[in-house]
């Protein structure tokens, strides 16, 4: 038997509402945000997440899916979402638009990772960008966001733990810190930190193998190399977040495993019992420089991504139930197939002014019909027989008074409009 490959997983149509429910409030939240849909294709040429997410991250380094296409071209099935929205951006001169350019995604990612709980190798995740403005506030609403979607889905304890990686000129001061510094214990570090410190030193800090030595806990921080153009960004962040009553701690362990950042980065946790380390469950920053990286014009940008399965763990957790149960409007069968062309005529027309209408494929009787619209719960029942199709008329049963109603057919749709105004 043919089976789903490894760190995958399927969603069936009885558990597909919560993911359905997510979707529509992120859509309501972006439109109150003001933040336009994109959709960028599943892969992209390899270069652009070489140069767009960075050579020395674990992504590019250990979690591609690459190949080849038919081509001959390298190909990569996308890990993250924003150096597509960048290379769109680009491409599409989107930098010529009115600025700031607000965009949000919510699409599958892939990587080549461990599956566990809520760390899928196909993942869905959502994210935002925005591009055009350096200004911190852009910061501070880009981080609203999950907060406040956070707080519309009722997580408590939302937290958000923000830093700063300053400028160019604040990273390289930085950058010749951690190299003197880790220099000599060179040998204590594994073998990713010893080829990160020629390469990118500062991605030593986020290593998961080196974490707890003492070593990584005195090393520099960041915050003490910060420029005043950067100590002034990183203060008004803040001050924007305080007038917003938006809670956060100055973390200075927090570097983000992706090259582009710079300036502020941020990760947004909720205070989940038994959830451990996956209390992060959405994180971001500013990335001034990635545009003109991957090939546009300079232009800053800020944005987030949250992984959807990971926070459907979070809400399991604290017993947050989104699946809502949709209930059916109307079920309808024909006592025979004679009357079908009939029947499926009526459903259509149902369907069409925004009733919610299932028909009997089964050819069932008229006992078992009851029975599977009671387990559909459907509010009313349509009962199409001969003497309905010859004199033009619907039989209607209200599944929960059991009153029954004739109706002609020209009149079934208001009749059913004032039926549901007294549910």
């Amino acid at each position: 038997m043919i089976q789903k490959p490894k760190g995958t997983y399927d969603i069936l149509g009885n558990e597909s509402g919560e993911i359905l429910y997510l979707k529509k409030l992120i859509e309501s939240l972006m439109d109150k945000y003001n933040y336009k849909y994109y959709k960028t294709p599943t892969f992209e040429s390899s270069e652009l997440f070489h140069r767009g997410v960075g050579e020395t991250t674990d992504i590019v380094n250990k979690e591609t899916y690459d190949f080849k296409d038919r081509g001959n071209r390298d190909m990569t099935l996308r890990p993250e979402g924003t150096a597509g929205i960048v290379r769109c951006f680009i491409e599409n001169k989107l930098y010529a638009l009115g600025k700031p350019l607000k965009a949000w995604y919510l699409g599958s990612m892939f990587r080549y990772e461990r599956p566990q709980a809520g760390r899928n190798r196909e993942f869905m995740q959502f994210g935002v960008e925005a591009f055009g403005s350096n200004d911190p506030m852009l910061d501070a609403e880009v981080i609203s966001i999950i907060v406040n979607l956070f707080k519309l889905l009722g997580l408590k304890g939302i937290k958000v733990n923000i830093n700063s990686l300053g400028d160019r000129e604040s990273r390289e001061n930085y950058r010749k810190a951690l190299l003197e510094y880790f220099k000599p214990y060179l040998n204590n570090l594994c073998d990713d930190c010893r080829n990160r410190y020629e390469k990118n030193p500062l991605r030593i800090l986020d290593c998961k193998v080196d974490s707890k030595k003492e070593i990584m806990k005195n090393a520099p921080k960041l915050t003490d190399y910060l420029n005043e153009e950067s100590k002034r960004h990183f203060e008004m962040v803040q001050k924007y977040l305080d007038s917003m009553d938006i809670e956060y701690v100055v973390n200075p362990n927090i570097v983000r495993g992706l090259d582009y950042y710079t300036h502020t980065v941020f990760e947004v946790e909720a205070d989940i019992k038994n959830f451990g380390s996956q209390n992060v469950l959405g994180a971001g920053g500013r990335y001034d420089h990635l545009v003109e990286t991957i090939g546009g014009p300079s232009t800053p940008g800020v944005g987030f991504a949250i992984g959807i399965e990971r926070l459907l763990l979070a809400l399991k957790a604290e017993g947050i139930d989104i699946n809502e149960e949709k209930e059916l409007d109307v079920y309808a069968f024909s006592t025979s197939s004679n009357e079908k062309p009939y029947l499926i005529n009526t459903v259509n027309m149902l369907r069409m002014n925004g009733f919610n209408v299932e028909a009997d494929f089964m050819d069932r009787n008229m006992k078992n019909n009851f029975k599977h619209a009671d387990k559909l719960k459907a509010k009313f029942i349509i009962i199409i027989g001969s003497d309905e199709v010859e004199n033009n008329i619907i039989t209607i049963k209200n599944n929960t008074t059991k009153e029954e109603f004739k109706v002609k057919k020209d009149n079934i749709v208001e009749f059913l409009d004032s039926k549901m105004g007294d549910e």
